[in-house]
């Protein structure tokens, strides 16, 4: 920034306070602070127990119904973005409730969204005319602009992460949304087609991309968990991961989604990762095991169904008390597809 006590500083602030009315402003001003040396965010880390908001959702269970809220959602709003409903600063993360007997009506929007299911002894939710059964740990898929409706016809309530594109919608103004009319659509699909037709490295015959989301909406833990422990047979550790992998589009083999990409990772017990930073911030659920990730020095212990964010650019260390399995989210394909993901191993 110019030295505020330069010989014609007067003179300076004259203009600046002629061309404000104009809507327009100098620069040299305003530079150190919109192109920085590096990532400046609001975002900060932040832990939300699952025990504490299970029990305000169960709370909001006895207040208003599915149908009412449309969505009974409690927004996980992180602490340095308060009234944005924002976890991050360019995705939104909030945890779902349905009753037994409640359907979250059928609704759809330009927002992609995912849900990694935290609590299940039933439920479902149904996509384009598709139906799946839901089971914990589970990643599943509504891509922008398909119907999408939840039900639960168990005997227990269903939890589940939420995780959206809103924020980046929201960037580029591009939000639209409209409800189907009736509480559940159409199922036209039997269960598990898309899985079948996708999922086991092959592809119909005829097949034509249509959409850049994955044609596959439910990739289920158990497969999933199992792929990992397959890794862990050849030892290959990531010093910064453990083992870490991304869920895919079968189709071309990138992101399962186009604005956000979700992986899943085992850390062994003991480990204690390496120095480790990246442009994406991320929002973390650990599924199995406990421990505790120290971002820039600060320790934040976690257990299965917690869920905490880790901001943009900030160091990170993991350290797992048993074997754990932490499931994550961030924007990173659309920072790969504008050429500006980064990330730095060590210290530095």
């Amino acid at each position: 920034m110019p030295d505020a006590n330069a010989p014609n500083q007067a003179a300076r602030e004259a203009f600046y306070t002629a061309i404000e009315p104009e809507r327009m402003s100098a620069l040299w001003s305003v530079m150190g602070e919109i192109i920085t040396p590096a990532p400046k965010s609001p975002c900060v880390p932040y832990l939300w127990h699952y025990e504490l908001v299970r029990k305000r959702l169960m709370e909001a269970g006895d207040l208003i119904t599915a149908k009412e809220a449309e969505r009974r959602v409690l927004v996980l709003e992180n602490p340095g973005l308060r009234g944005q409903s924002k976890v991050t600063t360019s995705l939104y993360a909030g945890v779902q409730l349905v009753m037994p007997g409640e359907v979250a009506p059928a609704h759809r929007h330009t927002q992609s969204a995912l849900r990694f299911v935290l609590e299940a002894q039933g439920g479902h939710t149904t996509v384009a005319g598709e139906r799946t059964e839901m089971a914990v740990g589970d990643f599943v898929i509504t891509p922008n602009w398909e119907w999408h409706d939840h039900g639960n016809e168990a005997d227990e309530p269903i939890f589940w992460l939420d995780g959206l594109d809103i924020p980046l919608v929201q960037f580029f103004d591009a939000s639209f949304a409209e409800g189907f009319g009736e509480d559940e659509q159409p199922v036209g699909r039997p269960l598990g087609d898309s899985l079948a037709r996708y999922g086991a490295n092959m592809l119909p015959m005829g097949y034509e991309k249509k959409t850049p989301t994955s044609p596959i909406f439910n990739y289920p833990y158990e497969r999933s968990r199992e792929a990992l422990e397959q890794m862990r047979r050849s030892e290959e550790w990531d010093p910064c991961h453990g083992l870490k992998m991304r869920y895919i589009n079968p189709v071309d083999g990138g992101w399962a989604m186009p604005t956000i990409g979700a992986c899943l990772q085992l850390l062994p017990q003991g480990i204690s990762t390496g120095k480790y930073r990246c442009t994406d911030a991320s929002v973390f659920v650990p599924v199995e095991g406990s421990g505790r990730t120290i971002i820039d020095g600060e320790s934040f212990s976690w257990g299965p169904r917690d869920i905490f964010v880790i901001p943009s650019w900030r160091e990170v260390v993991h350290e797992a008390d048993d074997d754990a399995i932490l499931f994550s989210f961030s924007d990173r394909p659309v920072q790969e597809k504008l050429g500006l993901w980064r990330e730095r191993r060590g210290n530095g």
